[in-house]
């Protein structure tokens, strides 16, 4: 075996920990584990020869300058299901093809089902500023919660705890927190009008707007500033309706009024 496999070996040993195999979930965690030891075997099969014609080099010579694709996102959801145990059992079934990363119940216990460095499938198809895949780059939070609930207080306490633990390690800029609505406008309303954006901003994990003395720019597009933000404006009605969730949740109309104006005037000053 040559030096850089083997750095690759022990690296690939430390990052892709093992899951327990004993307990409710054995059998899902044996699944686990199986498909880390194939990624740490494909890595392992570096350097390739193949037979692509390529004029490759008679020797491999590994850069000593990489690591391991960090997150740049947090995107939290709720569930739209009735219990913890639920969700877990969606995201342990291959024929599902869903997952994320953090599961958080409804007495704030916190299951985490995937390595962070590790890509989930969360997200789904959407767009965010210029972004179009952001299961390459985030963290998928799901909240136990149907959807037309309050979220409890443990809840959040623990998504608190946990967003400022993610922010911390992959300094993760403050902007790119957000909802699964926001990133799949007219395809998800997630997390619900329930759901505190304030109490996060407030903690450093997202923005809010503060219209105090705001003065709206002359000739001000507001639909455009909802783009600025980063929202995907291709179907406006959808954009709307997935900003009034997430900062405007008493109102339920898809159009922008006055007060909209203002809060998006001051959005886009914090966001841009």
């Amino acid at each position: 075996m040559t030096l850089p496999v083997k750095r690759i070996f022990v690296f690939a040993t430390i990052v892709f920990f093992a899951a327990c195999t004993q307990g409710k979930y054995a059998a899902t965690n044996k699944v686990y584990n199986k498909q880390i030891k194939a990624y740490a075997k494909l890595l392992l099969e570096y350097p390739v020869h193949d037979s692509s014609g390529l004029p490759y080099a008679p020797e491999w010579v590994g850069t000593t300058n990489f690591s391991l694709r960090h997150p740049s996102y947090v995107i939290i959801h709720h569930t739209a299901q009735n219990s913890c145990e639920q969700t877990l059992r969606t995201f342990t079934l291959s024929r599902t093809q869903v997952s994320s990363h953090y599961v958080i119940c409804r007495d704030g216990t916190v299951y985490h089902m995937l390595n962070d460095l590790l890509r989930g499938h969360h997200a789904g198809a959407g767009k965010w500023g210029k972004l179009t895949d952001m299961n390459s780059c985030s963290i998928g939070i799901e909240i136990d919660n149907n959807g037309n609930e309050p979220f409890s207080d443990k809840q959040m306490n623990s998504l608190l705890l946990l967003l400022g633990r993610l922010k911390r390690t992959f300094n993760i800029p403050q902007p790119n927190f957000i909802g699964h609505l926001d990133w799949a406008p007219g395809r998800k309303v997630d997390p619900s009008r329930f759901f505190s954006w304030k109490t996060l901003a407030d903690n450093d994990f997202g923005f809010w707007y503060d219209t105090t003395g705001v003065q709206v720019p002359e000739n001000f597009n507001a639909l455009q500033g909802l783009q600025l933000i980063g929202y995907n404006i291709s179907k406006p009605a959808s954009a709307i309706l997935s900003y009034k969730i997430h900062f405007v949740p008493q109102d339920t109309t898809r159009v922008l009024n006055e007060a909209d104006q203002k809060i998006i005037s001051s959005l886009v000053k914090k966001y841009q």
